[in-house]
């Protein structure tokens, strides 16, 4: 079992910075991928990315590649979201993510989540 608890989100301005972290229990941590998702109001949960379980391979949406960096460590049980370069389209509700193997872009195949933390991004 994984308990997840996300923290950092809040309040930023466009073009501003936050940085999320991921607080992971139990020690089997460092053998699962992690996965950054979010929901804005009224759309679907999407993919954000993903980093392996040794931190050596990260996997980006897109619309955030080259703004966000995933990281981890593993000695802590944490894993993080460096957003950088924030646009209002970028406000949601942002939740991390475990699963064992590999990372994936399809939130099912994740096996615990966190609570989420809200991310808003006035212009």
């Amino acid at each position: 079992q994984v308990q997840l608890v996300e923290s950092g989100g809040g309040l930023v301005q466009t073009g501003g910075s936050l940085r999320l972290s991921c607080a992971a229990s139990g020690r089997t941590f460092s053998t699962y991928a992690m996965g950054w998702f979010r929901q804005a109001t009224g759309r679907e949960r999407e993919f954000v990315g993903d980093i392996s379980w040794s931190g050596h391979m990260t996997d980006y949406s897109d619309s955030v590649k080259g703004r966000f960096t995933i990281s981890r460590d593993n000695a802590k049980n944490t894993v993080y979201l460096q957003m950088n370069s924030l646009k209002p389209e970028d406000t949601a509700v942002y939740y991390c993510a475990a699963k064992r193997g590999f990372g994936s872009t399809d939130y099912g195949s994740y096996d615990y989540w966190g609570q989420g933390t809200q991310v808003t991004v006035s212009s």
